[in-house]
């Protein structure tokens, strides 16, 4: 199979790892960029979007491309923050290999293992680039070592830094067995002979390597144990069999702000990173079917592209960014969306750098590119030759962990600040917007509070719409734990006609979830039949809010058993007022109590912190239903009060350092405790008496 000469690579890792800072230096190094870019002053080609610069945080997976000797690398930038690691899985699903970047001074992050467990689960090769060595604390052999502790005894150094701190700017290379001297900040990198004082050091640790790439391929082993000298081509063999299977685990060193140590990370991804026709046939299904059919990555084959973000601007508009598995595509054709069954036509084609969009006038495997302003397009859609479709997998998104009622400063901008979530889902398939009917509040929810505050910045950057995001209220309930009989008596006399209504009613509890039952059992014509159904509404309408706590009353059967009328005063408003007084009467005779939404949940968390978040849960009224291993965590199942987790999110992240997870869902409702249901009607009170 002829190799595409092109090399697709996604950088991830923690915050503050430097990733962003190590993909301008690979631009800057390749000739596609003219400076090197900084996120400390905004000046960076990767970070452009405002939310993005003022954070000095990657907020969005962005794109890069450059030429290194002869090949095409295109550089995807991923987020380092666990409210925004939902983007870096989507790209992990479109590139072929990994830039793990790892701080030289913090080590391996939360989000580093989060971004390794997704690699390792897509198969992909990961070369580690152990970043900031000119750094006063940077640590290598350390970092070695707790790396080979995370990631196991593939990870290998091919690389030794000679004088790691702020001089920094000499490394090691063992394959090449040369020592590389980098010239602060420019392109130059100069090959010198190891120094006597070094070799030692730097042929035991060549000799590790040797032993480790031997042991990828059954007959270089044999000629190593036989005592025979390997060649480098031979070890340069071996080793990129044990990378692209997911054996070896390569470290490099380098200071991506001083520039050093980056130009050997192109040549690595160069070498050791597959190109897009040496990866498996892409699976998919024949649409409107569960059908297994498969693509090859040749160019030879019918199109096939699967878009991995969307983006909307409120002048631009809409714009998708998508990975050419097969085939060619030239600008002004017409593609089948399969996953929607529509046909969509694509005008201009762009290839992507930063914020800049740069046409092509072709596209082949491998290869990314952005279309903008479709119409039926989203992110996890596949694009497809209409005479050839084909599905692929659509990416999944996690379900959101947090919400907070959302209200305009404006008053009058309702539609608005719908409108323009609506765009922002487009972009963001983890953000989910909705109105909670029972608090008919406008509800946002998503990865946490953090992601959140973005959503509220971009609503103001992108559309004009200034909003407040508050803590949702919880929908509790009232309902009666004893049956009472009352009556219910309006009389109303103010010269002329008058009014009146007189209603007996009998209220019993029904069982939870049973809602609302309504009996006429009228006899002899004591109500006319005219106006049965106005009592009915009264009730209906008064248990929309009670009279202990002004929420909504469920679950109580209501028989109209007696009452009179007046020939000449009563009417229907008359009789549905005498319901509803008689409701709510009844209610406070009735033993009311408030009832509160339990929810089931599923905490994900490290085995070495379960006592601290099962104790937490304990502490929130929580009832812990069962523990069960999951890989190297374990799951919680337990059912908790929602008024308790509201802002669980960030409790979460605190107990386990980042690397727990958790859903819910509604299981059911249950009684307040005494004590609390004291609280919240005294604070209802306390509401209503500023008002």
């Amino acid at each position: 199979m002829d190799e595409i000469k092109t090399r697709n690579v996604g950088v991830c890792g923690n915050g503050g790892a430097g990733k962003t800072s190590l993909c301008e230096a690979m631009l800057y190094d390749a000739g596609a960029t003219d400076r090197l870019g900084k996120v400390d002053d905004g000046s960076s080609v990767m970070d452009y979007d405002p939310d993005e610069i003022s954070r000095q945080t990657t907020i969005n997976t962005s794109l890069g491309y450059c030429s290194w000797n002869k090949y095409k690398i295109n550089i995807l930038d991923t987020p380092g923050n666990a409210n925004f690691f939902t983007d870096t899985e989507a790209t992990l699903r479109v590139v072929d290999g990994v830039v793990v970047g790892v701080s030289a001074l913090d080590g391996v992050g939360v989000q580093t293992e989060k971004a390794w467990n997704k690699a390792e689960e897509l198969a992909l090769p990961r070369i580690i680039f152990l970043n900031k060595m000119d750094q006063e604390r940077a640590d290598f052999a350390g970092n070695i070592d707790a790396l080979k502790k995370s990631f196991g005894q593939g990870v290998f150094p091919l690389q030794i830094p000679v004088n790691p701190g702020p001089d920094c700017n000499s490394i090691i290379d063992l394959t090449k067995m040369k020592l590389l001297k980098f010239d602060g900040g420019s392109v130059s990198v100069s090959e010198e002979e190891i120094p006597a004082e070094l070799s030692d050091m730097a042929n035991e640790h060549r000799e590790k390597l040797i032993e480790a790439s031997a042991e990828s391929n059954d007959k270089l082993l044999e000629k190593y144990l036989e005592g025979a000298e390997l060649k480098d081509t031979e070890i340069k063999e071996s080793l990129k069999e044990g990378i692209m299977s997911g054996r070896i685990f390569p470290v490099i060193c380098g200071s991506a702000t001083k520039n050093v140590g980056v130009q050997p990370l192109l040549d690595l991804i160069v070498e050791y990173i597959p190109s897009p026709a040496d990866i498996a046939e892409i699976k998919g299904t024949t649409p409107g079917s569960k059908e297994e059919i498969t693509r090859k990555p040749l160019e030879s084959e019918p199109f096939s592209a699967l878009i991995f973000k969307t983006i909307t601007d409120p002048y631009a508009g809409k714009l998708n960014f998508f990975r050419v598995y097969s085939g060619k595509l030239s600008p002004d054709s017409t593609v089948l969306n399969s996953t929607q069954n529509v046909k969509e036509r694509l005008g201009q084609i762009s290839a992507i750098m930063g914020k800049n969009l740069n046409p092509v006038t072709s596209l082949t495997t491998g290869d990314f590119a952005a279309v903008s302003k479709l119409k039926s397009t989203n992110t996890g859609d596949t694009f497809s030759d209409e005479k050839s479709p084909i599905v692929f997998e659509p990416i999944t998104f996690p379900d959101s962990v947090i919400s907070f009622a959302i209200v305009p400063k404006t008053k009058g901008d309702e539609e608005k600040v719908s409108t323009s979530l609506s765009k922002l889902k487009e972009e963001d398939p983890t953000l989910k917007v909705g109105r909670d009917p029972e608090t008919n509040e406008l509800m946002i929810s998503g990865m946490g509070q953090v992601h959140l505050e973005v959503i509220v910045g971009r609503l103001k950057e992108k559309f004009g719409v200034e909003v407040d995001i508050k803590t949702p209220k919880v929908p509790y309930k009232e309902t009666i734990k004893k049956s009472t009989k009352i009556q219910g008596k309006y009389k109303k006399q103010s010269g002329g006609r008058g009014q009146y209504g007189d209603c007996w009613i009998e209220m019993q509890p029904l069982p939870k979830g049973k809602g609302f039952e309504f009996v006429d059992k009228i006899v002899g014509g004591v109500i006319p039949k005219q106006y049965i159904p106005a009592v009915e509404k009264g009730v209906v309408e008064s248990m929309l809010s009670g009279p202990i706590a002004g929420h909504p009353v469920v679950d109580i059967k209501v028989t109209l058993f007696d009452g009179s009328f007046h020939n000449v005063d009563s009417s229907e408003m008359a009789f549905k007022i005498a319901g509803s007084m008689a409701l709510k009467k009844g209610i406070l005779e009735a033993t009311p109590i408030l009832l509160e939404p339990i929810m089931n949940m599923e905490v994900v968390a490290p085995e070495e912190v379960m006592g601290d978040v099962i104790g937490d849960l304990n502490s929130r009224r929580g009832k812990i239903l069962g523990v069960d291993p999951m890989n190297k965590n374990q799951e919680i199942k337990a059912k908790v009060p929602m008024a308790e987790i509201l802002s669980y999110s960030s409790i979460l992240t605190s107990l386990t350092a980042g690397r727990g997870a958790f859903t819910m869902e509604f299981s059911h409702y249950e009684e307040v405790p005494a004590h609390i249901a004291e609280a919240i009607i005294k604070e209802k009170g306390d509401k209503k008496e500023e008002e």
